[in-house]
This record gives structure tokens, C-alpha cells and sequence, in this order.
């Protein structure tokens, strides 16, 4: 359910979040690998990086990418607009 509310969300998240701690979190949470972190954080354009991670995510084999996802979200003050977003949409609406 969370997969399908962040890709319902794809287009706002991709253009307002800054995915740079998200990865961090990420990482230690072992959802990324030491390569994918690298590439993403490598990426200059903060909006082509965000979507690049929720790409890679969309096609993670993690059960729990898009739990950990929302944690990361949820533990960043300056996204808190984004948790009450996803609390209320509903896919398919």
C-alpha cells in the first residue's frame, strides 16, 4: 500500500523532497547498497536524484524499501507536509 501511495505521490515528492538524508537512512537500513548510495549522491540535480531513488525503490526486491521509506520520511522534520499526504491518499481515488 505504501508503494502505490508514494507512486501515486511520485510527481510532488520528486519535486519538493530532498532525497540526500532519505538515502542516508536508506543505506543504514540496508535498503541501498554501497553502489546505488554512491550514484544517487552523486547526482548534481536534487529533483533527478529523488526520482532516481523512488525508481529504484519501485523496483526494489526489499519487502520493506517502501516501510523504511516512510520512516525516513516521518523522521525528517521539514517533510511532515509529506506524511500528512500520504496518511490521506487513498490509491485509486
Amino acid at each position: 500500500m505504501l508503494k502505490l501511495k508514494f507512486q501515486g505521490l511520485h510527481s510532488t515528492v520528486a519535486n519538493k523532497v530532498n532525497a540526500a538524508r532519505i538515502i542516508d537512512f536508506l543505506f543504514e537500513q540496508r535498503v541501498l547498497g554501497a553502489q546505488d548510495s554512491r550514484t544517487l549522491h552523486q547526482k548534481s540535480d536534487p529533483q533527478q536524484q529523488c526520482r532516481d531513488l523512488l525508481e529504484l525503490l519501485y523496483t526494489s526486491e526489499h519487502p520493506l524499501a517502501f516501510v523504511h521509506l516512510y520512516r525516513a520520511v516521518k523522521n525528517d522534520p521539514l517533510l511532515q507536509w509529506l506524511i500528512v499526504e500520504l496518511d490521506k491518499y487513498w490509491p485509486g481515488k
